[in-house]
């Protein structure tokens, strides 16, 4: 497997981004995401994660929010690659390219009927936070989880020169 870099109108990456959101809706009866959805326009970085023979297995982005900050976009893994590192190589590959660009906190919106994402942030070094920028006030992110991690100075040892 290898993650990689794509632009968020690339086809491989329209057609995981419309599964993933397809999941979460399935997952809460239809109820659409909260905040701001992302675009081409506020995606800042789109990575793909691909088998040796080119399949798209997963998907990630991140969205400038400012202030040293991103948010963690669009993260998801086919069903039939589960289990298999995909969504730790994709966020390792986010949190990296976020020092890259001289971000220091990473955070994110999910959701409590996704215990496979609570599991992977809460893994990865990220603390549950209230919810921030267009979540503050959105009727829609109620009940949602909010998560943060700051990249500098973390547990990895992480500078951001």
């Amino acid at each position: 497997m290898r993650v990689g870099p794509a632009f968020w109108d690339d086809p491989d990456v329209q057609r995981l981004t419309r599964e993933q959101q397809e999941e979460v809706r399935a997952r809460y009866g239809g109820k659409d995401e909260p905040g701001t959805h992302p675009s081409a326009a506020d995606v800042s970085v789109v990575l793909v994660a691909r088998d040796d023979d080119g399949t798209p297995l997963g998907c990630g982005a991140l969205r400038a929010l400012g202030d040293g900050a991103a948010e963690v976009k669009r993260m998801y893994v086919v069903p039939a690659a589960r289990g298999r590192g995909v969504s730790r190589a994709v966020l390792a590959g986010l949190e990296d390219a976020a020092r890259q660009r001289g971000w220091t906190t990473l955070r994110l919106e999910t959701g409590p009927l996704q215990p496979e994402a609570i599991g992977l942030y809460t893994s990865g070094g990220y603390r549950p936070i209230p919810a921030f920028g267009a979540y503050v006030g959105d009727p829609d992110a109620e009940g949602s989880l909010f998560f943060e991690r700051v990249l500098v100075g973390d547990d990895r040892g992480a500078v951001v020169s």
